[in-house]
């Protein structure tokens, strides 16, 4: 038994498909079939059944396969100790960030980080909530900016920065002619949302007080911010964005912008690791870099904001 072999295994339960994690894992398909042949040669049992489509794990192989997650885990952080004991920013990080904060955040900081420390191998994965906390909980990624505080005992989080949210009003709206938005203003029928297990479509649905929303928007259930946005400046409807959104708007959209009337609500956007974590020097760094690149008023809670 070896690493290379546990890394395979992993490979296949994520894929399902023995050639997709072979393509993962840079090798072709026989060495990876063969190496996990050996293995389960070696442990006399079959860790996949393969006769299945997709692959899956047999019941034993499932007990396997969470051990291997565990020992790949426990394998990694003995670099990660080097490392950091070197205070090096060298090796590869893992990072999570949701997809309503990434295309807004990113832009603001990445390039420069990593034109300035070249030495730098962070991969950017962009990803729900829960799936996030599941990945940080499998030690599949390093660490994660989520919006609040984690409430899992296994989590801890820096708080980077506030962020407040802003209705994205089409001209055809009658609340176009308001200054500021109240949430009895806002008609459901005409509202642009996210799918479920977007944490910003809860948080605003609970601030509004909608218990359920029409399904108008049945049609755009994968629908981004920027499909929205491009709906509502079609005349057509409402939708909701982000602080750091109406930075990268143009004259033209910035007058499609309404805030909402006090208590205005915002969201706490949070550096996530595991406690156990290691790599302090490239965590703090990346705390750092985030920080210095949002708006200085964004660090604090502004008087009349309110965490949703």
């Amino acid at each position: 038994m070896n690493i290379q072999q546990l890394e395979y295994i992993l490979a296949v339960d994520q894929f399902r498909h023995f050639a997709k994690a072979a393509e993962h894992c840079h090798v072709t398909q026989p060495t990876l079939s063969m190496m996990i042949q050996k293995l389960e040669d070696e442990l006399h049992i079959k860790i996949f059944d393969r006769s299945s489509q997709p692959v899956t794990p047999t019941p034993t192989g499932r007990k396997i396969i969470e051990q291997a997650r565990v020992v790949l885990y426990e394998t990694s952080r003995i670099k990660e100790i080097v490392n950091e004991d070197e205070h090096s920013l060298k090796g590869s990080f893992r990072l999570a960030v949701l997809p309503t904060i990434a295309p807004y955040l990113l832009p603001r900081f990445f390039q420069q980080l990593t034109v300035k420390h070249p030495e730098l191998d962070i991969r950017v994965l962009e990803m729900k909530t829960a799936e996030t906390l599941q990945a940080l909980q499998n030690g599949e990624i390093d660490a994660a900016i989520i919006a609040n505080q984690p409430v899992e005992q296994y989590l801890t989080g820096t708080v980077l920065f506030f962020e407040q949210f802003f209705c994205y009003v089409s001209q055809n709206e009658p609340i176009y002619k308001k200054e500021r938005i109240r949430t009895a203003d806002i008609s459901e029928e005409h509202l642009w949302l996210l799918d479920e297990g977007h944490c910003f479509r809860d948080q605003l649905m609970r601030f509004c007080q909608m218990e359920k929303v029409k399904i108008r928007q049945a049609a755009y259930q994968l629908g981004s911010l920027e499909t929205f946005m491009r709906m509502v400046e079609n005349k057509n409807g409402i939708t909701f964005i982000p602080e750091l959104a109406v930075y990268q708007l143009n004259k033209e959209q910035k007058e499609l912008v309404r805030p909402f009337a006090i208590p205005q609500p915002c969201r706490e956007i949070v550096f996530v690791t595991r406690k156990d974590f290691i790599r302090h020097t490239l965590g703090d760094l990346l705390i750092e870099r985030v920080k210095a690149a949002v708006p200085k008023e964004m660090l604090t809670l502004q008087p009349g904001h309110k965490v949703v």
